[in-house]
């Protein structure tokens, strides 16, 4: 079967934006993504039903089997979601939930303190995205819920904490990513002033949309910042409402957890497996990394484990102790094998929903692929004729844009980083680092943005937020940093200063914050009324 070539065509972005399209209107993400991908497979089999089939089945085949072998990537992260479960689940039957909410209640005496003890947990949380996500959710919902916050709320704490913290550090799965790319640029430019490493961390101050959607995560939980459809679901959550089933379809979530509590429990039957499980994920990623720099011949160091780690399996290995330390604080009570076993099903079920979801976000990525819609994007910024001094600001619409479309992060970071990389070395060197900056902020505010991305749907699963409504929520938070942002970087292209950029982007912050604020507590007024 000839799959056509759309890597210049406009037709390439029609499936995204179905997919796009159809989650927004009918709130069904299965459908949603199930339509985009059959469109997809169609145009790419030359409108052949039968080849259509066939490019379908090949493309979910491809999500399990890859090259003959299972596909190792895939089937760790269903690994992890699948032991998460269980853990989350464990944690309930021991009561340390229940223990740690009872002592949040004494020590966080009210609703604003819930919200920052979720944000402060999501930015101490930084190894991995989708551990972030999960873990800090399991650990801050039992304490959100118990004043009140709403589930939209949760998961816009967890989303805008876990892919920021991660961007920005360079001892977490995404910066030895970024890293390994960035110094293959460096190299092809000829660029040896400073390292991959070196790079890495002057691009730091300049990521606004990172740095600025941390922030504005605080100002959110500080100032009770409340507009669009977050307003709505507050209010629902503040009525009691909004914690039970989600009768939805769309659901990420076959049922809450129906676990009996133990009243034995304690708060270190909930720290003691958390923090087991980050401890073991970090040395896990450590050693990974270290077999890796040995198998090459190279000496271990820290930043080279990093960037060499194999982040899935470390995501087990480190699932697995934590698992075993959860199930030792559920032995210690002596309760019935009958009920570990229930709960440990129950806690698979949980993620079924996730993991449906996952599997076709990962089936639409490969169409999306196929249909080269990240080359037809880029190919818009390499035929613009443009001012050099707007390239940064342009750059970083353009990766928003792809990562929205394409619904990863780290695809945009693969496609957009090296075309940021020989269109700086075409035109300004200077320009080199703000270029490459203003990728990784793109990457991060369309991948917060889109419905398709496996970050946003992993924030709903942790927050167990209808998903749709969390990506409703987000959005218009999301947007208020990407302007903040553009005023960043056109100012950076402008003057190549980070301290007059970041001062500029700071105002704006300032301003938005202040506007959004005025905006909500209008809108409460008039609710009230």
């Amino acid at each position: 079967m000839n799959l056509l070539d759309f890597a210049s065509s406009p037709i390439s972005l029609v499936p995204p934006l179905l997919a796009l399209g159809l989650a927004i209107i009918t709130r069904r993400v299965l459908l949603s993504l199930g339509m985009g991908i059959l469109l997809g497979g169609f145009l790419l089999a030359d409108y052949s039903f039968t080849g259509a089939s066939t490019y379908i089945f090949n493309t979910v085949y491809s999500v399990f089997i890859e090259d003959g072998s299972i596909n190792s990537w895939n089937m760790s992260i269903v690994g992890f979601l699948l032991l998460l479960g269980m853990i989350t689940a464990l944690l309930t039957l021991s009561g340390g939930t229940r223990a740690f909410a009872q002592w949040a209640q004494v020590k966080v005496k009210s609703k604003r303190g819930s919200k920052l003890l979720a944000a402060f947990l999501g930015v101490f949380i930084f190894i991995d995205d989708y551990f972030n996500s999960l873990a800090v959710g399991a650990v801050a919902r039992p304490v959100t819920d118990r004043f009140y916050v709403s589930r939209a709320k949760l998961a816009y704490i967890l989303d805008s904490t876990a892919a920021p913290m991660c961007v920005l550090m360079p001892a977490s799965s995404w910066g030895a990513y970024i890293m390994t790319i960035i110094g293959g640029i460096l190299v092809s430019h000829n660029m040896t002033e400073y390292s991959a490493f070196g790079a890495y961390i002057r691009l730091i101050p300049m990521n606004f949309y990172a740095v600025f959607a941390l922030l504005m995560v605080f100002a959110v939980a500080w100032f009770k910042i409340d507009v669009g459809a977050m307003r709505h679901h507050e209010i629902k959550a503040s009525q009691g409402r909004g914690f039970e089933i989600d009768d939805d379809k769309s659901s990420l979530m076959d049922d809450e957890l129906d676990i009996e509590q133990s009243a034995k429990g304690s708060v270190a039957d909930l720290i003691l497996p958390i923090v087991t499980l980050t401890v073991a994920t970090i040395v896990a990623m450590m050693y990974t990394g270290g077999m890796a720099l040995s198998a090459n011949g190279n000496e271990f160091t820290v930043l080279g484990a990093f960037e060499n780690t194999d982040v899935g399996s470390s995501l087990i290995y480190g699932g697995i102790v934590g698992f075993v330390v959860a199930l030792g604080t559920v032995l210690r009570q002596r309760i019935s094998a009958i009920e570990i076993s229930r709960t440990l099903w129950i806690g698979v079920r949980s993620m079924f929903g996730a993991i449906l979801i996952l599997i076709f976000a990962w089936s639409i990525g490969s169409v999306i692929g196929d249909m080269k819609t990240g080359s037809y994007l880029s190919s818009l910024a390499q035929q613009a004729n443009i001012n050099t001094a707007f390239l940064p600001v342009i750059l970083f619409l353009l990766a928003g844009v792809m990562a929205f479309a394409t619904g990863t992060s780290w695809g945009t970071f693969g496609i957009m980083l090296p075309i940021a990389g020989d269109m700086a070395g075409a035109t300004d060197l200077a320009l080199m680092l703000p270029m490459l900056g203003a990728v990784l902020a793109g990457a991060v505010f369309g991948d917060h943005c889109s419905p398709i991305s496996d970050t946003t749907i992993l924030s709903s699963t942790g927050a167990r937020c209808n998903h749709i409504d969390h990506v409703a929520t987000q959005l218009p938070y999301a947007l208020s940093v990407a302007l903040i942002s553009c005023v960043g970087f056109i100012t950076l292209g402008i003057t190549e200063s980070i301290l007059i950029s970041f001062a500029m982007a700071s105002v704006a912050f300032v301003i938005v914050c202040f506007a959004l604020s005025i905006l909500s507590r209008s809108k409460l007024v008039a609710a009230k009324a």
